[in-house]
């Protein structure tokens, strides 16, 4: 298969504000970030957090109110400049695909294709149908299409042109979540494949850990932490992100110096292994919160500590366990599922940490 795309593109957002009319707080607030040249990245958060509007400013959609963006060194937008979005070699792609319906799978993929002569046209739609797998669906219209061959399509038409930059809105969000999974993991193959640079927008986790090489988590407008997902969740830099990536709770504790060695005392036991955390005096009296994960609390029969299972979901391979202290604190575990427990037992548990994440205690931690 030819090369689809070897020109080294790069995106960059300094310091980006947009701002609607009649609305005291930006839309998008002092944004920056960086994607490099066939890097994908996802931007997760709550509804309304100004992904979409980040992603449209991106696109020529938006005017930005601060700050710039570039793509491949040169500025598309700024409060003096703004580049037309078709001007900008972009592709997007929608939630709702937004095929033509009276246009089969290769009309719609050349819909784009225009400007381009008879051959060589044909030439690129084949290309593309290889790449998403859809060569036999060639002639095949949209209502005969599943849901995730619609979307296959829809990402070819937005690859034909070969843009620099593909922009994707929710582009799996009509579709149930096994489909949705697997088409997440396909996509990623087919722009690693085209070397495309990528930028996602989502509110599934599961999807942005499956696509992104980066990942974005917005709150009210704002970046809190721009990083791979390995490190969103063990190295959260908010509490917001801490709590918004995956199942955890805070507990309290103190960070002190036992033996000229410092260490972590909580409920649960004293953690020594901290070397990631602050000094004690990063906290008044050392008192801080610690960030627990479901994976960092393991069930163990033997152990002094006790919990009482509050609420159980069941997940196939595991657990997931709501438990309550005698404090009356509330933790999460995964157990595997033959550990079938019922409601209301007691059970001993145990902290077992490789990643011990600090935060100011509630009362007093900063707003994120």
């Amino acid at each position: 298969m030819a090369q689809l795309y070897n020109q080294a593109m790069f995106l960059n957002l300094e310091q980006l504000q947009v701002h609607y009319p009649g609305r005291a707080q930006a839309a998008v607030d002092q944004i920056s970030l960086h994607l490099q040249p066939g890097e994908m990245g996802v931007l997760i958060g709550p509804s309304g957090c100004g992904k979409t509007t980040l992603l449209r400013a991106i696109a020529g959609l938006e005017p930005v109110s601060g700050g710039e963006i570039q793509l491949a060194h040169q500025v598309i937008s700024s409060v003096h400049t703004q580049v037309p979005p078709e001007a900008r070699r972009m592709g997007m792609v929608f939630q709702d695909y937004a095929l033509f319906p009276h246009l089969n799978v290769q009309d719609n993929i050349g819909f784009g294709l225009r400007h381009l002569g008879k051959a060589e046209k044909g030439a690129r739609i084949e290309e593309v149908l290889e790449l998403v797998a859809l060569t036999v669906n060639a002639k095949n219209y949209p209502h005969e299409l599943s849901g995730g061959q619609q979307q296959r399509v829809a990402l070819a038409r937005a690859l034909a042109p070969r843009p620099q930059l593909l922009l994707l809105d929710e582009p799996f969000s009509n579709l149930d979540v096994e489909l949705r999974e697997r088409l997440a993991l396909e996509v990623r193959a087919i722009l690693k494949a085209a070397q495309t640079t990528a930028l996602f927008v989502t509110h599934d986790q599961m999807e942005a850990f499956a696509i992104g090489d980066v990942i974005g988590v917005m709150s009210e407008g704002r970046l809190h932490q721009w990083a791979d997902a390995y490190t969103l969740y063990h190295r959260p830099e908010t509490r917001f992100v801490a709590e918004f990536i995956g199942h955890g709770v805070f507990t309290r504790a103190t960070i002190a110096v036992r033996e000229q060695h410092a260490v972590v005392e909580t409920s649960l036991g004293t953690l020594t292994d901290i070397s990631e955390c602050p000094l004690p005096s990063a906290y008044p009296q050392g008192h801080c919160d610690v960030l627990l994960r479901a994976d960092d609390i393991v069930h163990d029969d033997d152990a002094p500590v006790k919990a009482q299972i509050v609420r159980k979901l069941f997940r196939g391979s595991e657990f997931l366990y709501s438990l309550r202290l005698a404090s009356g604190e509330l933790l999460m575990t995964h157990v595997p599922s033959h550990h079938d427990h019922q409601i209301g037992e007691w059970i001993g548990i145990k902290i077992q940490m490789d990643h011990v994440v600090t935060f100011p205690v509630a009362s007093q931690a900063p707003p994120n």
